[in-house]
């Protein structure tokens, strides 16, 4: 367990989305102030507003790995390949640990709920919710994965 996996988790538990705990947690490596990271990430909760998509954790560590590790030349094609292999592995190391790395799957759904409403944050919805636990789990590898894989010029 990481600092910034406890991060991560203090940040789901005070009410940010389960993106923004990661980019909030990760927002000084990003160049960014929390309230940016959270702006930034804030439609990427709950499988990307509310829909059970792609995991926001999961979403969180794209938009972090995207900015220490990304391109911006969009003819930069071995770039563009290693930003990917980097996500590839990490998302092939979630899936390994949590089973998917879809939303509605990690809560067990069968389906969206169909509402853009988010549920109130009370002890049962803690209770009966994985989000805290992926929020540290995401930030976990993420930590581990930047310090085996430095940002060029960190």
């Amino acid at each position: 367990m990481s600092a910034k996996g406890e991060l991560a988790y203090n940040y789901f538990c005070q009410g940010y989305n389960c993106s923004q705990a990661i980019a909030a947690a990760f927002a000084p490596e990003m160049g960014l102030d929390v309230e940016t990271a959270a702006r930034l990430m804030s439609g990427f909760g709950g499988g990307m507003g509310r829909m059970r998509e792609v995991c926001g954790t999961f979403s969180g560590i794209v938009a972090v790995v995207s900015q220490l590790y990304g391109y911006s030349d969009p003819k930069e094609q071995k770039g563009k390949m290693e930003l990917y292999k980097k996500i590839q592995a990490l998302a092939e190391k979630f899936r390994a640990d949590n089973g998917s790395i879809i939303c509605r799957e990690l809560l067990g759904l069968s389906a969206p709920e169909g509402s853009p409403v988010p549920e109130a944050r009370t002890s049962e919805y803690y209770k009966k919710r994985p989000c805290p636990e992926l929020c540290r789990y995401a930030a976990d590898i993420l930590d581990e994965f930047i310090k085996e894989n430095p940002p060029v010029g960190a």
